[in-house]
């Protein structure tokens, strides 16, 4: 068993990212593609997947020789969102904003400085929001994000940029720290944030954050489509809309909303 210099288990953590490479492949990939993101050499990627094949974790599918994730990655990260109290007694409400807007409603909480997106309703319409479950955004270009570093002190906020920076998504990302507090004087005014293409052109996102009994922000609901349904005449309605959802969702776990 070989270990790096900080502790980790080398092949234990080659695993883990043949299984990240694939999680980010929609599509599945094959194992010369696998070893090329990787930077592994084919036999031990060979060797890697066949043991994680056994486990389950991942699958292998003969007719278009490509590997993909396997469903006993599906129930190990089910188990990361059932201990989250939050995200089933959220779940109605999100349902009623997906029917209420006709767009895709979301959940995501806060991870080594980026969003993760834990849980989503889907919009009906044939365009829908690109972002997907497990997917990660940094949180000055997404609009939970935004909504979340709005409940933080100056301080707070300082600490997550000197410590994750503000990286650029496209061409409408913020980059500049002033911009950004601007902003965040303006969500904490509105009650809401908006992502305007700052993450993905073509669409946009509006949030609210969620509370526990301590006041704390345990996650945040946005609601996400693309810019010619999502239009500036719409946008304040749904920001409402959100709020309100959020403020339902924090008294349904008995939380306490920040004043």
């Amino acid at each position: 068993m070989t270990k790096s210099l900080d502790g980790r288990v080398q092949s234990v953590d080659r695993a883990m990212l043949l299984m990240e490479s694939l999680s980010d492949a929609e599509g599945g990939l094959r194992l010369t593609e696998l070893a090329r993101r990787t930077k592994l050499s084919l036999t031990t990627v060979h060797r890697l997947l066949t043991t994680l094949e056994q486990r389950h974790f991942v699958r292998f599918l003969p007719k278009d020789n490509l590997w993909h994730i396997g469903q006993q990655a599906f129930t190990i990260g089910n188990a990361f969102v059932r201990d989250r109290s939050f995200v089933a007694p959220a779940q109605p409400y999100l349902r009623l904003l997906r029917e209420h807007t006709k767009e895709t409603a979301n959940l995501g909480v806060v991870d080594k400085g980026e969003i993760v997106l834990v849980d989503q309703l889907e919009s009906r319409e044939i365009t829908r929001a690109l972002s997907r479950v497990g997917g990660r955004t940094p949180m000055t270009a997404s609009g939970m994000g935004k909504s979340i570093l709005a409940t933080y002190s100056g301080s707070e906020v300082n600490s997550h940029l000197n410590r994750h920076g503000m990286r650029r998504a496209t061409v409408k990302s913020l980059t500049c720290k002033d911009a950004l507090n601007t902003q965040l004087a303006k969500i904490r005014s509105d009650g809401y944030a908006v992502d305007d293409e700052e993450y993905v052109t073509g669409l946009r996102c509006v949030a609210a954050p969620v509370y526990n009994q301590h006041a704390d922000v345990v996650c945040a609901i946005s609601v996400s489509g693309t810019v010619l349904r999502m239009n500036t005449t719409r946008l304040p309605v749904i920001g409402r809309l959100v709020a309100e959802t959020a403020a339902a969702i924090t008294q349904a776990i008995a939380g306490n909303p920040a004043h």
